[in-house]
């Protein structure tokens, strides 16, 4: 296992300038990160900078509320493929899912899905923290139903990040096919392979060098 191709290497702070942006991406050219996982407005700017490298551009939809329409998050994957864009993280409809909208969630998901079909790999993320056990199952059962390729467990911008029973619990929904996602609050390699052993196949963190140096990390 190569810890450093799990990592997407993340900034998605609203404050972060050009300069930070651009240190995520020099370092994920140095670590060889799976990818970097940026807001929209930078994808351009990051597939030009990681032309011909070893690291797919990653960006978000509907971030971080999950509160969007679905035609603006459809139109959001398009215009961030237009970019250059490799994957995309999308929030659900969480208040659609606590109010057993079942079937708008899906949809919404589905939109998601259909913009990105065949041109980007699809994450779907369900904010744990807001979730309870039976909620989460559920989102993990819809996201997969809709097609999308990953669960994530949070955005990093809510009450609290991936734990280990989370992504356990998502892995057991999901099966040893689709990717599991854990984001927010890992901090160093520890964390990491503790996720990884929980059944995370991919780890979004923005402390991706604390982690390959076995260093203690700050932040989301």
């Amino acid at each position: 296992m190569e810890l450093n191709r799990m990592i997407d290497h993340t900034i998605l702070k609203a404050d972060a300038t050009k300069d930070d942006v651009m240190k995520i991406i020099e370092e994920a050219k140095k670590y060889h990160f799976y990818s970097v996982c940026i807001n929209p407005t930078w994808v351009s700017m990051a597939a030009k900078e990681l032309k011909g490298a070893p690291v797919a551009v990653c960006t978000v939809i509907g971030f971080p509320l999950g509160a969007n329409t679905s035609e603006v998050k459809a139109f959001e994957v398009k215009n961030a493929i237009e970019n250059g864009a490799d994957e995309v993280d999308m929030v659900i409809n969480i208040g659609e899912l606590k109010d057993g909208n079942y079937g708008k969630v899906q949809k919404d998901i589905e939109a998601v899905v259909t913009a990105a079909k065949d041109q980007a790999l699809v994450k779907v993320i369900i904010e744990t923290s807001l979730l309870d056990r039976d909620e989460k199952i559920k989102a993990c059962e819809l996201a997969k139903a809709a097609g999308a390729d990953f669960v994530k467990t949070s955005t990093g911008f809510s009450t609290g990040g991936a734990t280990i029973e989370d992504v356990k619990l998502m892995r057991e929904t999901v099966g040893p096919e689709m990717g599991v996602k854990a984001s927010g609050g890992i901090h160093n390699a520890k964390e990491a392979m503790a996720m990884i052993e929980a059944g995370a196949t991919r780890l979004g963190a923005s402390s991706g060098v604390a982690i390959m140096n076995g260093l203690s990390g700050t932040g989301y």
